[in-house]
């Protein structure tokens, strides 16, 4: 997400780095660059004018004027301005309420409702220790219930079942006693979607909402449909007391308008942030760690939360007693980080966050494969106990037979000996304590594998 914007915005901003001072001249330049694109990224107008009115009554105050490093000042003055538009700070769930929580989740059909319903019942599993409950009051859609039922075993949240000849308010309040008899924290109830907003809808919900009165009513809604998701949400948040919003499909979308839109058009805050079908790929919206996105500055906190949440912590703790003796890299260790890597959601999950690849051009970033990883696993599992343990050993009819077992081409086989020599090179570094050149080994390894 932010794609295009990133790049135009560290562009504009970058020019005013080389400048001694700021003036009303170049000011006036920068902001007429970044509005263009804030409405390139879909961004709703009366966000942009509001944006751009508050960078330029900072930009020409007296701080940033008898600032240092002015262009300096001034990105940090859109910075903070982005971090205001999206909301401060992340607003967490209310869990203030006697059990079991009731979330209420609304949205058109297509928003990716259900899947974000998972998504939500899986990350209040893992992160937040709750007992949840998932139900299905879409009585139009057979297939919806289905579909919940699935995933509800796939990520090991109990299910309540439901019947289209039953009305959405009996069984939603069917599934919250059921809920309280199982000492359940929370139950999360999915309701019917429509391809547009109708009166005949809107009524059901309100209905539904006000019979079960839940503690949070979250707005699902697709982030591709730019600054029309605000608008969307707007009309949801007229007729419902909604608490929060989950944006979807955000690995879709390039533009980044409806996460710059939907606080400033319905005052309500972006909570979560969804990509992918995988259930778990979900995570807190954080609009500082996004506005740092957005300007090239790179995510480590959520990048450190990433790792600490999908990593085998005691694989982890065994490799890096490993590296702590001294003993050597080898081609198992090669193969256990890029599988860890796949757990992770790939190079591609991991690329907005690291700083300074946020400037990497969509051109480079639309040459990363994450499927790349695999392959380097089979070519890795194609080879021998001792070659794994003893790369040098790998030469001449070797490499073919491995390319040949994994089914691939010798210069595949070395690429993986040059990318294991680059790895083995940083955990040299790791072990030397030298974490900030590790961090650059990293990048270097992503941008060269991204120039093939």
């Amino acid at each position: 997400m932010f794609d295009n914007l990133s790049n135009r915005l560290s562009g504009t901003l970058k020019k005013l780095k080389g400048q001694g001072r700021l003036t009303e001249d170049n000011i006036k330049d920068t902001l007429r660059e970044v509005r263009m694109a804030l409405l390139e990224a879909d961004v709703a107008l009366s966000v942009v004018n509001d944006f751009i009115e508050q960078v330029k009554a900072g930009a020409l105050g007296q701080d940033v004027q008898s600032s240092l490093s002015p262009g300096q000042a001034m990105i940090k003055l859109v910075q903070a301005e982005l971090v205001k538009v999206m909301g401060a700070a992340n607003e967490t769930l209310n869990f203030r309420a006697v059990p079991p929580v009731v979330i209420l989740m609304a949205g058109l059909q297509g928003a990716g409702k259900t899947t974000t319903v998972a998504k939500l019942g899986r990350w209040l599993k893992q992160n937040q220790k709750k007992k949840v409950g998932v139900v299905s009051v879409d009585v139009y859609r057979p297939a919806a219930i289905k579909q919940l039922q699935v995933l509800a075993e796939e990520i090991g949240v109990d299910f309540y079942d439901s019947d289209i000849s039953q009305s959405p308010i009996d069984i939603a309040k069917n599934a919250i006693e059921a809920a309280k008899k199982k000492f359940l924290d929370v139950i999360i109830i999915d309701t019917a979607g429509r391809l547009h907003i109708d009166d005949e809808m809107m009524g059901e919900i309100k209905a539904l909402h006000a019979a079960i009165n839940p503690i949070e009513t979250l707005f699902v809604v697709d982030s591709m449909t730019g600054q029309d998701a605000a608008i969307t949400a707007k009309a949801f948040n007229d007729a419902l007391p909604l608490t929060g919003v989950i944006l979807t499909k955000t690995d879709g979308d390039a533009r980044g308008g409806a996460a710059l839109s939907i606080r400033h058009i319905t005052g309500k805050p972006i909570k979560f942030m969804g990509s992918g079908e995988k259930t778990d790929a979900l995570e807190p919206f954080h609009p500082d760690r996004l506005a740092s996105r957005i300007l090239g500055m790179g995510d480590m906190l959520s990048l450190i939360e990433q790792i600490e949440q999908n990593v085998d912590k005691e694989r982890a703790a065994k490799f890096a007693k490993k590296m702590q003796k001294g003993k050597p890299f080898d081609m198992n260790d090669f193969r256990e980080q890029l599988q860890q890597m796949q757990e992770m959601g790939g190079v591609s999950s991991m690329i907005d966050k690291l700083p300074g690849l946020g400037k990497i051009t969509p051109e480079m970033k639309a040459k990363i494969n994450d499927r790349e990883i695999s392959r380097q696993v089979a070519v890795i599992c194609s080879m021998t106990e001792q070659e794994r343990k003893h790369p040098d050993l790998i030469k001449g009819t070797r490499k073919q037979r491995i390319a040949d077992g994994a089914g691939q081409q010798l210069q595949d086989v070395n690429r993986i000996l040059k990318q294991y020599l680059m790895m083995q090179k940083m955990m040299k570094k790791i072990k030397g304590g030298n974490m900030a050149n590790m961090l650059r080994g990293m990048k270097g390894n992503i941008r060269g594998g991204m120039r093939r």
